[in-house]
């Protein structure tokens, strides 16, 4: 990922500070039945947001990320510069409770070599939850951002987590409506609509109804 990414591609006018992190955090953390404690990695942490709450919900969490600009954003947080890609972690085996990212690993060239040091570095019954763009909705769009290397499906990003070790694989699509959690019904709707929303859309119900995520999730099983 390029290294001036924050200041170029995610500068504050295109991508302005929201409430979706903390709102993604809190369902995150719900769903995946996270404790208060646990010890957190993020690599691909950017500006920090995700960061800031996961910690505001009790976890204990360490950032990575290739851009120096990361200082900028630090605020107290643990934050290491690290080329995930080309470089091993910096962190004994078996040191995170969860690794989390969003929107990261489809920047990686080998995404592989991420997912096997993740897969070191969590302890023995510790979840990696991976959020990525599902390339079947998001195709047309998908390389305007160019940083964009490594496309992913549902089944790719299970594959890849099961040849990294992973177990009780699960990746499911996801929309990034917080009105759609809470109501999930809605998911009927949104599907309905998707066909006829055009590409591109301002509107953030309609961009978020078409454009969906994917959620992976697996454990490194307890030996």
């Amino acid at each position: 990922m390029a290294k001036n990414y924050l200041s170029v591609v995610y500068d504050d006018k295109s991508h302005p500070y929201t409430e979706y992190p903390k709102q993604l955090c809190a369902y995150l953390f719900q769903s995946f039945g996270l404790k208060k404690g646990m010890r957190m990695l993020e690599p691909g942490c950017g500006r920090g947001e995700f960061l800031n709450n996961f910690k505001e919900l009790g976890l204990d969490v360490v950032g990575l990320d290739i851009s120096p600009e990361v200082v900028n954003f630090e605020n107290g947080l643990d934050v290491k510069i690290c080329d995930v890609e080309n470089e091993k972690l910096p962190f004994e085996n078996d040191t995170f409770d969860v690794i989390y990212s969003k929107s990261f690993i489809e920047h990686l060239y080998y995404p592989e070599r991420y997912l096997e040091e993740a897969f070191r570095v969590l302890k023995p019954g510790g979840i990696l939850i991976t959020l990525v763009p599902d390339w079947e909705s998001n195709y047309k769009i998908y390389f305007d951002d160019f940083t964009h290397r490594t496309p992913f499906t549902n089944i790719a990003l299970e594959d890849a987590y099961k040849m990294s070790g992973f177990s009780e694989v699960d990746v499911f699509k996801f929309r990034q409506l917080p009105v759609v959690w809470k109501y999930p019904k809605l998911n009927y709707f949104c599907a309905a609509i998707s066909p006829f929303i055009p590409v591109r859309t301002k509107n953030k119900f309609f961009r978020w109804s078409r454009e969906l995520m994917l959620v992976g999730a697996g454990v490194k099983k307890i030996i």
